[in-house]
C-alpha cells in the first residue's frame, strides 16, 4: 500500500530571522503547495502586494496563506467554477495536507462557507487545530501521513487526492462522494459502470415484467451520501452523467410501483 510519504517534502519553516533565500524558497513551495503550480505573470501583478510583505518579512507563512487564499488568483482557480463540497476539499488538500475525515467535517465547513462566505471558511481551516498541531505559524503546509487511519476508506481518499491533478476528477464531486458512489470519474466526466457497483448496488430483474427493480440494500448510504449536497451541486452532478445513467441512478432510488 502505498504511502503519503511519498509526497512530502522537505519542511520548511521561516521566521522574522530567516535569511531572504528561505523566505524565497518558501514561497515557490507554498505556490505548489496552494496553487498546485506557480503563478502566471498577470497573476504575479494580482499578488505583488501580498508577496512583497512576506519576502519583506512584514506577513508571515500562515498571514501569507490566508491572504492567498483570499485572493482572487485562488477563488479564480478553485473556487468559482466548483461546487462547494469539491471546493472545500481542494481546501483541505491546499492547507492542511490531507482529504476531509468524514462527511460531519465536510458538513461543517459547508454551513461555514453558505454562512460565512469562502473567506471565512479558509480562515477557520487556517485557525483550525489540525494546522495548529502539524504546522503552527511558521511551516509550509505539505501532505502527511497519520499514524494510523479510522478506516481503509480515509486513507484511500487521501491517498487518491493527493494524486489528483488539478481538475482531474471534475469540478463537482468531492472523492469521498464519488467513492461512496462507486462512480468512475476518470478525466472529469462521470460514469457508473455496472461493473464497479457492488451486488447490493444493481438493480435485480423480476421474472414478471423484466423491468429493474429497485433494491432495498445498501440504499441508506446511498440516500446518505446524496443528501450531503446541495440542490445545484445535485443538479452539477446530474449534468456529468448520460442518460442511461441517470437511469441507473432511478432505478436505485425510487421505488418501484
Amino acid at each position: 500500500m502505498t504511502s503519503t510519504d511519498e509526497f512530502a517534502v522537505r519542511e520548511i519553516t521561516v521566521d522574522r530571522q530567516s535569511p531572504a533565500a528561505e523566505r524565497q524558497a518558501a514561497l515557490v513551495q507554498i505556490y505548489a503547495q496552494v496553487l498546485e503550480r506557480q503563478p502566471y505573470a498577470f497573476e504575479r501583478k494580482q499578488l505583488a502586494e501580498i508577496e512583497a510583505d512576506f519576502l519583506r518579512k512584514k506577513s508571515g507563512v500562515k498571514r501569507f496563506l490566508r491572504d492567498l487564499g483570499h485572493s482572487e488568483v485562488y477563488l479564480n482557480e478553485f473556487y468559482y467554477n466548483s461546487s462547494n463540497p469539491k471546493f472545500i476539499e481542494l481546501c483541505f488538500k491546499h492547507f492542511i495536507g490531507r482529504a476531509p475525515s468524514n462527511p460531519v467535517e465536510m458538513r461543517r465547513y459547508c454551513d461555514i462557507l453558505m454562512r460565512n462566505g469562502v473567506k471565512a471558511m479558509i480562515t477557520a481551516l487556517l485557525d483550525s487545530e489540525d494546522y495548529r498541531r502539524h504546522f503552527g505559524c511558521f511551516t509550509v503546509p505539505h501532505a502527511w501521513a497519520e499514524d494510523s487511519y479510522p478506516s481503509p476508506r480515509t486513507f484511500w481518499e487521501t491517498e487518491v487526492l493527493l494524486h489528483e491533478l488539478h481538475g482531474r476528477r471534475g469540478w463537482t464531486l468531492p472523492t469521498m462522494t464519488w467513492h461512496n458512489l462507486h462512480l468512475d470519474c476518470e478525466g472529469g466526466i462521470c460514469h457508473l459502470p455496472e461493473s464497479h457497483l457492488p451486488e447490493s448496488y444493481l438493480p435485480e430483474r423480476t421474472p414478471a415484467s423484466g423491468q429493474p427493480a429497485a433494491t432495498n440494500l445498501g440504499l441508506d448510504a446511498l440516500h446518505q451520501v446524496l443528501s450531503t449536497m446541495e440542490p445545484q451541486d445535485l443538479e452539477k452532478f446530474a449534468a456529468t452523467l448520460s442518460g442511461a445513467e441517470r437511469d441507473k441512478l432511478r432505478h436505485l432510488l425510487l421505488p418501484t410501483p
